[in-house]
């Protein structure tokens, strides 16, 4: 098959797919958060090294910091206290580098919280959890914390990479309640998740790997969907 020819027979798919996203709802918080307490809302890394600085760092990322902090504000005023943050804290000779440039390196600013979030007064209750991998539910403390909190049953997922760390984080979540037959609830506000971008002529001059940001972000939200996951435009 040639790209046209794959271009011609996937225009009926991807047209529906935009209107599919043109067309989301978007729901009120009280609407999700009915019991603050069997809540959780998920940040998957929005840190300095996928947003300020950098070999992976992204316009299109920092532009998400804005509206997640507005949920952390209102889910924490409605009485949320399970604001959790998995971000990536990698040792200087990771296996992942073979796959991604080096980035957000243990002991750099790169794996810090941005700023917009240490600047929130009840910052310090968050809690951190790293990962070494592009799963917040793979060999983390995460999954010790969900085994720990079976009470909390709904879950507001936002962060960054679309395709990577958050589609693995919001299905890691939506698989493990499936396979224990928990009936839960996985939210995901797709103006709260974003991916990077890198043309084809930018990936050869810097012999890296191109990324259409654009067609992955709506193709994995969609995948998502179609997995379960309950996309919707925004919380607000």
């Amino acid at each position: 098959m040639n790209v046209d020819t794959l271009i011609n027979n996937s225009k009926p798919f991807l047209e529906y797919v935009l209107s599919w996203e043109a067309n989301l709802p978007e729901l009120l918080l009280k609407d999700v958060i009915h019991d603050p307490s069997s809540t959780a809302i998920v940040s998957v890394d929005v840190i300095n090294g996928f947003c300020y600085e950098g070999a992976l760092a992204s316009p299109r990322v920092q532009a998400i910091i804005s509206p997640i902090v507005d949920i952390f504000k209102q889910g924490q005023a409605m009485g949320v206290e399970n604001i959790i943050l998995a971000q990536d804290n990698h040792e200087a000779d990771d296996i992942e580098f073979g796959s991604y440039p080096p980035h957000c390196v243990r002991g750099t600013e790169e794996v810090e919280s941005v700023p917009e979030f240490q600047e929130l007064e009840f910052y310090s209750d968050m809690v951190v959890i790293q990962k070494n991998s592009i799963s917040a539910t793979i060999d983390t403390e995460f999954g010790t914390w969900l085994d720990s909190h079976p009470d909390v049953t709904t879950f507001i997922v936002v962060g960054d990479c679309t395709d990577l760390c958050t589609y693995q984080l919001a299905m890691g979540i939506h698989l493990r309640g499936n396979a224990r037959n928990i009936q839960q609830r996985v939210v995901l506000p797709a103006n709260c998740v974003a991916t990077y971008d890198m043309s084809v002529a930018d990936a050869q001059e810097f012999g890296a790997v191109p990324h259409d940001g654009d067609l992955l972000h709506h193709i994995f939200l969609y995948s998502m969907m179609l997995n379960g996951v309950e996309v919707v435009k925004a919380l607000s």
